[in-house]
């Protein structure tokens, strides 16, 4: 059990961002500068580490029953195709669907829009016990905003303070943010989008706007340094290689595996005397 945390700690060392030398451009989306080495590794890894995730996440929905405040939300961003819904597949499979929220956020309805830019995120927070995840979040508020000129720059630039003080409050209330940021190659992207109009099978994942947000790859890359770099005062970011799907899967899962075990979630005692409900459960016949 050493090995592993060092381990996990070793994951989230690696991948955490340092605000004060944020370079995306000078990060490999096809790194792989710890852990598997291998397809067929990380697959093994990460079944090892789905048995610890299934334990500690029934440990906190059980501990927000018996009226624990703490959850976990994982935050996942990334350009298209970076594997936001892949990583919840095989990550978040691996624990029981019954204590898991999930949220996707797209283009905000007319309702939402009548509403802060933070309104529609607050409603989608995990209640206590659960762990959540966000498919896109409040981030899409300092990128597409931004990128595509939704709002002044005075407006999106004001925003991130207002996401630091979401994020603080959200720790204050109970909440553990894992945020990934899931870092793709211009060249897989292009390949991945390739695959979906190939094949018949995949050709509704694609949407032609998904080339207009391309031919914003540049602009999309400095929104994100930026978000990266001014929002991790509450919760740090971690910048994920993406190019390699097995890879991403993997290093997710160790990030939210180190999360759960710093909280160390605990069952809460029972309320009974379980010798007591024993003996009258084997002294109990039904059927007299």
């Amino acid at each position: 059990m050493a090995k592993k945390s060092a381990q996990v700690q070793s994951v989230s060392d690696i991948f955490r961002v340092n605000p004060g030398s944020m370079d995306l451009a000078a990060l490999d989306p096809a790194a792989t500068p710890i852990g598997p080495r291998s397809k067929e590794e990380a697959a093994g890894e990460v079944a090892r580490i789905g048995e610890e995730l299934d334990e500690l996440q029934e440990a906190l929905f059980a501990e927000g029953v018996g009226g624990g405040r703490r959850r976990v939300l994982l935050v996942l961003q990334g350009m298209d195709t970076s594997g936001k819904g892949g990583t919840i597949r095989h990550v978040l499979g691996l624990v029981n669907p019954h204590g898991v929220r999930v949220a996707a956020f797209g283009r905000p309805t007319p309702e939402e829009r009548s509403h802060d830019f933070l309104w529609r995120i607050r409603r989608q927070v995990p209640p206590p016990g659960y762990l959540g995840v966000f498919d896109r979040s409040h981030y899409e508020d300092v990128l597409v905003a931004r990128v595509d000129g939704l709002v002044p720059e005075d407006e999106w630039r004001r925003r991130y303070a207002l996401i630091n003080e979401f994020e603080a409050d959200l720790v204050e209330q109970g909440v553990t943010l894992v945020k990934c940021f899931l870092h793709i190659s211009p060249e897989k992207q292009k390949e991945r989008l390739l695959a979906r109009l190939e094949d018949p099978l995949k050709q509704w994942k694609y949407d032609p706007a998904d080339l207009a947000a391309r031919a914003k790859f540049s602009a999309y890359r400095e929104a994100y340094r930026d978000a990266l770099a001014r929002c991790s005062e509450a919760a740090p970011w971690y910048a994920v290689p993406a190019d390699r799907k097995w890879y991403r899967n993997w290093a997710v899962a160790s990030l939210l595996l180190g999360a759960l075990r710093d909280l160390a979630p605990r069952r809460p005692a029972p309320s009974y005397d379980p010798e007591v409900e024993l003996a009258r459960l084997r002294d109990a016949d039904p059927l007299r």
